[in-house]
């Protein structure tokens, strides 16, 4: 019984802690592909350079807070390779699940943060176009799970926070990998973002 009051207890707590919700947008800082080095491959990366999603936190006592995202980031890549070339598009979701620790300050508190992403991709489609005309290959992919590293600054204005960051994350595996094994999803990923909440 006094086991289950607690749990109730901190429940209640988490509640009652203030919630923000808002926007986070920014751009990567490295390449979403790593490729292989060969004179025989040629590779052009056509991805739009913007992240975009949500974000939610919940603020606990003592400058800690939880932090999930969900950010979208569209992808697409051409390559060519013995008189053929594909074209590769996709859809990335990232879902960020963070702690987040501010520093005491009033108006601008620096923080960081660290926790674990989740990542997939839909609409993967890829297309070969060669001597024996055009057909849509499958590449692999994967759901990996990555570590994730980021410091910023919490700026207090008014009712909303302003917050940019610079967020590191490490796979443990590539998201995807094309059937010849030219190309596959980088397994480092920086990016700068900034979140605006209320």
């Amino acid at each position: 019984m006094k086991r289950l009051f607690l749990i109730l207890l901190g429940a209640a707590t988490a509640i009652a802690q203030p919630v923000s919700f808002g926007v986070r947008a920014g751009v990567p800082l490295t390449d979403f592909f790593a490729t292989v080095q060969s004179k025989n491959f040629g590779f052009n990366s056509n991805t739009k350079q913007y992240i975009l999603g949500a974000t939610f936190e919940v603020r606990l006592p003592l400058g800690l807070g939880i932090e999930a995202d969900a950010l979208y980031h569209p992808l697409s890549y051409g390559g060519s390779a013995s008189g053929s070339t594909e074209t590769v598009t996709a859809h990335s979701f990232e879902f960020p699940l963070l702690v987040k620790y501010r520093f005491p300050s009033k108006v601008v508190r620096p923080f960081i943060d660290a926790g674990v992403a989740f990542s997939t991709l839909t609409g993967l489609k890829e297309t070969v176009a060669g001597a024996l005309g055009v057909s849509n290959a499958a590449p692999t992919s994967k759901t990996p799970i990555g570590y994730v590293v980021g410091a910023g600054l919490d700026i207090h204005v008014l009712v909303i926070h302003i917050m940019p960051e610079v967020r590191y994350t490490h796979w443990g595996s590539a998201s995807f990998q094309d059937p010849l094994s030219l190309v596959q999803g980088s397994q480092n990923q920086t990016e700068a973002l900034i979140g605006v909440t209320f």
